[in-house]
């Protein structure tokens, strides 16, 4: 078979990783997956991904792209990488993919999930892929001030572009909690997101919903181009869920 385009679902548990965009001396999501791809002969320079994950951020569905001249079927290159990857990443499924994809420009829909809990006393366990939030939070507070967010608007006040001179302007499609008892689940889909925007937008929101902000504070923030409650949510929280093309 000649060298082909091949589209990777990647799944990964972001806690011990610098982020996702390599960087010289620190653990990388890219780093790594790089890696696994030249143990079975790749010898490009760079794979391309649909987003570059914070450090501390999970993903069940980060979508990777790269050409490689592989002799044998998809699912014997995604056992293939699975083997070489460390055990806090893995190749979800594997497709051959017309050159042209790009997985970042392709992207028409990102979702990301966001997990919290109330519980006054810290849980070393749930607190790897969540934020304990004490006091407890109003989900109706939230998913009323969380309304402000639908549309096309200029995100400034809740991040900072992905590139020098880029657009902070973002459509979001939805954007909604749920509860199931103490743990409360924030899902958001946009077209793009700006750097840190889910972690900001979701600080805002738990203050809003613990009653330290007024539920005017996403819409004032959108309007005014600056949120007067700034803060990251923590990145331990945080999954890419999956990116629809």
């Amino acid at each position: 078979m000649d060298t082909a385009h091949y589209k990777v679902i990647l799944s990964y548990n972001g806690s011990a990783f610098a982020g996702f965009q390599r960087q010289k001396d620190e653990r990388t999501v890219q780093g790594e997956f790089e890696e696994s791809l030249r143990r079975i002969g790749w010898h490009a320079k760079s794979v391309q991904a649909a987003g570059r994950t914070d450090a501390g951020v999970h993903a069940r569905a980060q979508v990777v792209s790269f050409q490689l001249d592989w002799k044998h079927s998809t699912d014997d290159l995604r056992n293939a990488l699975n083997y070489y990857l460390p055990r806090d990443m893995a190749v979800k499924s594997v497709k051959m993919t017309p050159a042209s994809f790009h997985p970042r420009f392709d992207a028409r829909v990102r979702h990301y999930q966001y997990t919290c809990f109330c519980q006054p006393v810290r849980d070393p366990i749930r607190e790897v892929f969540a934020w304990r939030v004490w006091p407890g939070v109003k989900i109706d507070r939230m998913n009323t001030a969380s309304k402000d967010l639908i549309g096309s608007h200029d995100f400034i006040a809740f991040g900072s572009a992905t590139s020098e001179g880029g657009t902070t302007v973002r459509e979001v499609f939805s954007a909604e909690w749920e509860q199931q008892k103490d743990v409360y689940k924030f899902d958001i889909t946009a077209n793009a997101f700006l750097y840190h925007m889910v972690r900001r937008i979701t600080f805002a929101l738990v203050a809003v919903g613990k009653e330290d902000a007024p539920i005017s504070l996403i819409g004032n923030g959108l309007k005014n181009g600056k949120c007067k409650l700034t803060g990251l949510a923590p990145a331990s929280g945080l999954v890419l869920e999956g990116i629809i093309y």
